[in-house]
């Protein structure tokens, strides 16, 4: 069957203003309203043989979502996994109920192992504990490091949980560790503060809390 054809010149159709990406040199080049928000820096926190890393400041009604990113986050113990928590009482006291998920993928250098999976036993429900966001272990060798970020989103909002979202690549022993991790934290209450930790030993590494503009 024939496909009979339109003539669209002829149709009485304005056509929708067209959108393009913008650049200027105020935000690396890229106009801000043409891809859907820019990173607002709020601070940098750096860590050195730290025990704890927190996040008391910044985290308030100004943004509805926030990115926290990790920076070469280094241990100094053998089979310690990185953990975090919530607050809302300015970093008083940290344990907010929370329920998460986690998977990861792996491979190692000589292709010998390698996986994807859901990983159960790093999951939290209804925990007031520090957790980790998604299954990874870190050894104290020079070269072992993590990076990766956390999305918060809307953390002052007083009628809804706080939901969050992180992702990040970690290298221990000869492996490559793809984390995904998700959850909420189960308050009403405003969150407005993070704190990072080791489940053993101390850490180095830099923190960087942006605002989504």
């Amino acid at each position: 069957m024939a496909l009979s054809k339109v003539n669209f010149n002829s149709l009485n159709v304005t056509p929708a203003a067209s959108k393009a990406i913008k650049f200027n040199s105020n935000n690396n080049g890229i106009e801000t309203g043409d891809v859907g928000g820019s990173l607002v820096l709020i601070s940098t926190t750096t860590a050195s043989n730290a025990s704890t890393t927190s996040i008391t400041s910044g985290i308030d009604s100004t943004y509805k979502e926030y990115i926290i990113k990790f920076i070469n986050y280094h241990t100094d113990s053998d089979n310690a996994r990185p953990y975090f928590q919530a607050s809302t009482n300015g970093g008083s006291s940290y344990g907010v109920t929370t329920t998460s998920t986690a998977f990861r993928a792996t491979n190692s250098e000589d292709g010998s192992y390698n996986e994807l999976a859901y990983t159960a036993s790093h999951d939290v429900a209804q925990s007031t504990s520090f957790f980790s966001l998604a299954d990874i272990y870190m050894n104290d060798e020079a070269d072992e490091n993590m990076n990766g970020f956390i999305h918060l989103f809307d953390p002052s909002n007083t009628t809804f949980v706080k939901h969050f979202i992180g992702r990040f690549s970690g290298m221990n022993n000869v492996e490559n560790v793809h984390g995904f991790g998700a959850g909420y934290f189960n308050t009403t209450s405003a969150v407005n503060a993070i704190q990072f930790k080791n489940s053993a030993g101390t850490h180095d590494g830099t923190f960087k809390l942006y605002g989504v503009s």
